[in-house]
């Protein structure tokens, strides 16, 4: 199992960051390259044609070993999860008439270019709401199959809820989508980096991730894999260097109709961006070589204890079979004072997210025990007023 890697990243010793899922700390890594790309920019005359590529590509061959994809051009390097959603909503076909299924309360980067969508086509937004109490994880994941039918164009949903870290089983979502022909799309931002996926077995249409949570990347950059239902789409942009040939400096007006392979003719404009996609390469490297399922498994070993003292203090978490490790919603005992719960937390100098009547916990390889220790004393705390 993975052991602490704390020395990574350059968090303050007194400071408890349980919060990955709002963003996550920089690496010493990650942070170094970004360094060395400023410094780069310095004396653009050692910046070649090539740099315009290389790493471009690098990217994508990293994060398609990270879900299982076998062609790394099906990547397109994007600046926002909303970017790549965009892209995905101006490529389906909808009909007036067709319903497009999402979830209560989910990321509003995977809603707008919906709604928009639904808008232009006349077609129905249906929103899977979330049960209000026992077996919620388990219920609304059957709620969610039941709303798709044979006139769901599109289903787009997220890995985990960004809220409280219901887990989705997207491999039977994936299969009922594609039985009634509807585009699947995955905004996984909040599980990539940190939990398994394959692409191979779950199938997404289109599988979205901005870089600044879980793959331990900077802001404004991401990565999005498209499969062949966008194949022949068309981009947000018109760049130069999507287009066919276009590693050709001395000859790009020579006007090209052909794009890039695969996905890459959705890129970004600029997305040969010398500080962050350095920067992103890192962080790469990092989760790859830490592996989703080693962060799993050291998140599970390291909230186990921390889970069981707090059931014992009232609080309760949604049934193991939808939730993970890295992220999952503390919900409150009746009564429980969230101001005064509030101030605990701040005072103790711990750092997570309160949404609604849960407490949202993510931990990284950065946590240890003095993190979830000085969580169970603000939980004790709390349950003696």
């Amino acid at each position: 199992m993975l052991t602490c890697q704390r020395d990574a990243f350059s968090l303050p010793p007194d400071v408890h960051y349980l919060n990955c899922a709002y963003m996550s700390p920089l690496p010493r890594a990650v942070e170094a390259a970004g360094t060395t790309g400023m410094a780069k920019k310095r004396y653009p005359a050692g910046t070649t044609s090539t740099d315009f590529f290389d790493e471009s590509d690098e990217a994508r061959r990293l994060f398609a070993h990270l879900v299982g994809a076998s062609d790394p051009n099906r990547v397109a390097i994007v600046p926002a999860a909303s970017y790549g959603v965009a892209v995905a909503a101006k490529n389906v076909e909808i009909g007036a008439g067709q319903n497009l299924v999402l979830l209560q309360e989910q990321f509003p980067g995977n809603v707008y270019s919906w709604r928009r969508r639904a808008t232009e086509t006349g077609a129905e937004i249906r929103t899977v709401v979330r049960p209000e109490d026992g077996n919620r994880g388990q219920v609304w994941n059957e709620r969610l199959l039941e709303a798709i039918d044979g006139d769901t164009a599109v289903v787009a949903i997220p890995h985990v809820h960004w809220t409280d870290g219901t887990l989705f089983d997207l491999s039977a979502v994936g299969r009922r989508a594609r039985e009634v022909g509807a585009a699947f799309i995955v905004d996984a931002t909040q599980s990539v980096g940190a939990l398994p996926f394959d692409v191979g077995e779950i199938r997404p249409d289109a599988l979205i991730v901005a870089a600044y949570k879980w793959l331990l990347g900077p802001y404004a950059i991401g990565l999005a894999y498209f499969g062949p239902r966008f194949d022949d789409g068309t981009p947000l942009e018109e760049t130069w260097i999507g287009r066919e040939g276009s590693e050709d400096f001395q000859h790009l007006v020579d006007y090209q109709d052909a794009y890039q392979p695969g996905a890459i003719r959705y890129d970004v404009g600029e997305r040969a961006n010398f500080i962050l996609l350095p920067m992103l390469v890192a962080a790469l490297k990092l989760v790859n070589e830490w592996t989703p399922e080693g962060i799993q498994e050291y998140c599970a070993h390291l909230t186990g204890g921390l889970l069981e003292e707090a059931r014992s203090l009232g609080f309760s978490t949604e049934d193991p079979g939808y939730r993970s490790h890295h992220m999952f919603g503390l919900r409150m005992p009746e009564g429980l004072d969230l101001v005064a719960f509030k101030d605990e937390l701040e005072r103790r100098s711990i750092h997570a997210a309160l949404r609604g009547t849960a407490l949202r916990l993510s931990p990284h390889l950065y946590n240890d025990e003095a993190d979830t220790g000085a969580l169970l004393e603000a939980l004790r705390a709390v349950s003696l007023r």
